[in-house]
């Protein structure tokens, strides 16, 4: 549609050229033969784009309707930059999965940066900085290989996990098998899981500024 007012456009600002008055046929017949060519493109391509889209919208819709966990008040289903858009269940489930994931170690993150910032490391004779990440650099190549090799654990037991029949995304103490989400309360606690994790995760990255911008590691509360 666009293109043909274009091409419309075009054909009536020619006219007024005086070039045109003397060329009118041969060119009238080329813009005419652009404009079919266009308009049988258009036509071609309304019809599978829409019935796509429509498509991956009903799943997207239909996947919103069956999922209660995350979809909160006041943003509801928050998703501004359209990640999930065109995506399937498997798709938004391993999405689900991911955020789950990272809000559980950004609150452990936030958690273990305050506690570093307050001076309790009593880890290699507590001679590590209290800025988490002067301690990072300090840290001793033995303690990133624990650090590794912990995560590398975890990683694998939860692939492992993943094998079970039934499995929910994040569910990695298998409490799908005791309760559902039926459950008001069980799904309260998933949603406060869920929000609490977003929240860390902007908080982390705010952090993580502070201290590289700013160098001011600590918090309000350790403040004199």
């Amino acid at each position: 549609l666009w293109f043909s007012v274009l091409l419309r456009e075009i054909i009536t600002h020619a006219q007024e050229e005086t070039y045109i008055d003397c060329h009118r046929p041969n060119l009238t017949m080329k813009l005419s033969s652009i404009l079919a060519a266009s308009a049988l493109v258009t036509s071609a391509s309304a019809f599978a784009p829409a019935l796509t889209v429509s498509r991956t919208s009903t799943d997207l819709n239909a996947w919103k309707d069956d999922t209660v966990v995350g979809i909160t008040a006041p943003v509801g289903f928050f998703d501004p930059l359209g990640l999930s858009r065109g995506k399937d269940d498997r798709i938004m489930q391993h999405y689900r999965e991911a955020e789950l994931k990272h809000g559980r170690v950004a609150m452990a993150a936030c958690l273990g940066w305050y506690i570093t910032a307050a001076g309790v490391h009593p880890a290699f004779n507590s001679a590590l900085s209290s800025d988490p990440l002067e301690a990072a650099q300090q840290l001793p190549l033995v303690g990133w290989l624990q650090f590794v090799l912990g995560c590398g654990a975890v990683e694998w037991l939860g692939e492992q996990i993943k094998q079970r029949p039934g499995y929910v995304p994040g569910d990695l103490l298998g409490a799908a098998y005791w309760v559902d989400d039926s459950d008001e309360g069980w799904v309260d606690y998933q949603n406060k899981e869920v929000n609490n994790g977003r929240l860390a995760m902007l908080a982390i990255m705010g952090i993580l500024v502070q201290d590289l911008q700013f160098h001011d590691y600590g918090d309000m509360i350790f403040r004199k």
